[in-house]
């Protein structure tokens, strides 16, 4: 299959296709390989550094354990929170109606706990909270717990 530019010379098919379309397309070479695949890799080692670094620094945890209404307008919330027992946190404790709005929101502090004798060497601790409502709740969860620098 041949086609005619405009001096009126016969073109073999792929020099036309390749003025219609555009030439193929390189593979890369060698060394942009190989620079991909490092930046690749510094990538995947800072990515590692961050997840390692990420979570010692926040080492709390918490479970929710339950909840019960005492009236319509009051919770007590039943929690516990694991971390290092030197260490001062916080946690937000929020309650929800049936469409899943908040109505109630307390931030509970949690100081220092000293060390026993057990099987987490005293890290986990129980918590109960009571949580002042607007409306009447059909769950309470903790939302979120850090730990507080005890130097502010």
């Amino acid at each position: 299959m041949t086609s005619e530019d405009p001096s009126g010379t016969a073109l073999p098919a792929t020099t036309s296709l390749a003025n219609r379309y555009g030439s193929q397309k390189r593979a890369f070479g060698g060394k942009t390989k190989r620079n991909i695949v490092i930046a690749v890799l510094l990538v995947a080692i800072g990515f590692l550094f961050w997840v390692t670094t990420s979570s010692s620094q926040s080492s709390v945890s918490f479970k929710d354990i339950g909840y019960s209404a005492t009236d319509a307008t009051q919770l007590s919330v039943d929690f516990q929170v694991t971390k290092n027992p030197d260490a001062a946190a916080k946690c937000a404790v929020k309650a929800l109606d049936s469409k899943f709005a908040v109505v109630g929101w307390k931030v509970v502090e949690i100081g220092p706990n000293a060390p026993k004798a057990g099987a987490d060497g005293g890290q986990t601790t129980a918590q109960r909270t009571i949580l002042r409502t607007e409306s009447e709740a059909v769950s309470a969860v903790v939302d979120n717990c850090w730990i507080v620098d005890s130097n502010k």
